[in-house]
């Protein structure tokens, strides 16, 4: 049997040998505990076999001393196979890697004999999910981290307040669930994460070697905040972009007061020199950085057109040093670069073209010169939310048109801000923002396979990516996606793959 073997992303090494190993019922899987049951778990969900756990293995799964942080070794010989790492998140990326080689053959389940080496090139591998402007609950969020994970993404950035909605229940101003969690885009039906669902999310997402970044976006996107505490809510600034996204989409104007319930932009503020506002920025990261083992927290700053330039300078100094003070480093869209006195440690985050404006590198490269680094999301790449097909029901189409994936593969980290190498880049997120997206099948729809493409950007070093490598190994996803319940979109220009009968 002759097949290029479907990993994605693309290992560092990988050599095909000659040969197959039979998987069977009566193969045993061994090892490092975690990983060996792990192992058994996947391979009997896209086999239906019932593998054994025990020491007589075929397939042994082990942690050794030496080798960089979540790197590992697979080795796939006709008489078995060989998982080595040298911790538990090398381990669990070996074995995605092993199920995704799973292919069917002549009635029989089987893997290629293989060589792999491998680790990522980027320390941070990151996914966004946007609660805010429709409201996933606890179950779609763990589904979306089986699928993060699975692909080698390791952090899972959760937007949990916008103008549509507060998301996250906190004991210190519980209003902001109380009154601002009721709706969301279109006046569907709201929600929000008890302290309880937030932790059972963080334990999941860790479960799966996966950081939980909770976002309070913060001082624009906060109309929800107003209804609740409109002590601190500034009046909404009507623009002439507000205007045309109601006539575009409806949803009505932003009232004071009122749920809003449309999609525009940039017409909500907090007030900025407020004693009450700094004291209601202090008690909800600081609740939200007891809530959050990870080491980060990100604090918005995007979009702020209701905000004043100096008052918005003056505002993200002080919510990053609030964030920093409680030991943890912010994360901040990349706007707030245009800060001069932002906390030092804030890490950048980039949401603009692959082509930037003048201005938004500029704001980009501040945080750098700051001392910090950036996580790279160029909308018009990595957005998950963007048609693929002017046609598509789902999606919008705001970031330079449909985003094919092609066109989200097709792009290089270290190519997007001038003078920004890769020692100045923490990682690549691909954010997916909810607008459009109602339920978990809406998620799949749109985030598969452009998250397989953003995955690769992040894992693969650049001499292993290559467009047209990429679109036969994503092609050979299709039966694992399909058997494991991932309702992914079969986009034109891809040959997918199916099971043998």
């Amino acid at each position: 049997m002759t097949q290029r073997p479907a990993v994605v992303p693309a290992p560092a090494m990988i050599h095909v040998g000659d040969g197959t190993f039979l998987l069977g019922s009566g193969v045993v899987v061994g090892g490092e505990a975690a990983a060996s049951a792990l192992c058994a778990q996947l391979l009997a969900q896209r086999t239906g076999l019932a593998l054994e756990t025990g020491a007589d293995a075929q397939l042994f799964c082990a942690l050794i001393e030496h080798g960089e942080p979540e790197s590992y070794r697979l080795r796939v010989t006709p008489e078995g196979v060989q998982l080595e790492a040298p911790d538990a998140a090398g381990l669990f990326y070996g074995v995605h890697t092993l199920v995704q080689l799973v292919a069917r053959h002549d009635g029989e389940w089987i893997l290629p004999a293989v060589e792999i080496t491998d680790a990522p090139r980027f320390e941070y591998r990151g996914v966004m999910l946007d609660v805010a402007r429709h409201f996933h609950g606890v179950n779609t969020v763990r589904g979306y981290i089986d699928r993060a994970s699975a692909l080698k993404f390791n952090v899972l950035h959760l937007h949990l307040t916008d103008d549509q909605g507060w998301r996250l229940e906190l004991s210190s101003r519980p209003e902001l669930t109380g009154s601002g969690a009721g709706t969301s885009v279109g006046d569907k039906p709201g929600g929000y994460f008890s302290a309880g669902d937030y932790r059972d999310i963080v334990a999941y997402a860790a479960s799966h070697h996966m950081t939980v970044v909770p976002e309070f976006d913060v001082p624009g996107h906060t109309h929800a905040v107003g209804l609740g505490y409109p002590e601190i809510a500034a009046p909404p600034a009507v623009s002439e972009a507000v205007d045309d996204a109601v006539a575009q989409f409806g949803g009505g104007m932003p009232t004071p007061g009122v749920p809003y319930i449309g999609l525009a932009v940039g017409f909500s503020s907090l007030i900025i020199d407020s004693a009450a506002t700094d004291e209601f920025l202090t008690a909800v990261f600081g609740e939200l950085a007891a809530m959050t083992p990870g080491p980060y927290l990100h604090v918005g700053g995007d979009e702020a057109l209701g905000t004043p330039p100096a008052d918005f300078a003056a505002f993200m100094a002080r919510v990053t040093a609030i964030v920093a003070k409680l030991g943890k480093t912010p994360i901040a869209w990349h706007e707030a670069g245009a800060a001069p006195d932002i906390a030092p440690s804030t890490v950048g985050q980039y949401w603009g073209f692959v082509a930037p404006t003048a201005d938004s590198a500029e704001k980009a490269r501040a945080f750098v010169a700051h001392g910090s680094r950036l996580i790279l999301s160029p909308a018009d790449a990595v957005y998950l939310d963007m048609k693929e097909n002017d046609s598509d029901r789902l999606g919008l189409t705001w970031a330079n048109g449909p985003t094919s994936l092609e066109r989200s593969y097709r792009w290089e980290p270290t190519s997007i801000i001038e003078g920004i190498g890769e020692d100045a880049i923490l990682g690549v997120e691909a954010p997916l923002w909810t607008e459009t997206i109602v339920d978990a099948a809406d998620i799949d729809a749109m985030a598969f396979p452009r998250i397989a493409a953003a995955a690769e950007a992040a894992w693969s070093q650049p001499e292993q990516r290559d467009w047209e490598s990429f679109r036969g190994r994503v092609a050979g996803l299709g039966p694992l996606w399909s058997r494991t319940g991932i309702a992914f979109t079969r986009v034109a220009g891809v040959e997918w793959a199916y099971d043998e009968d």
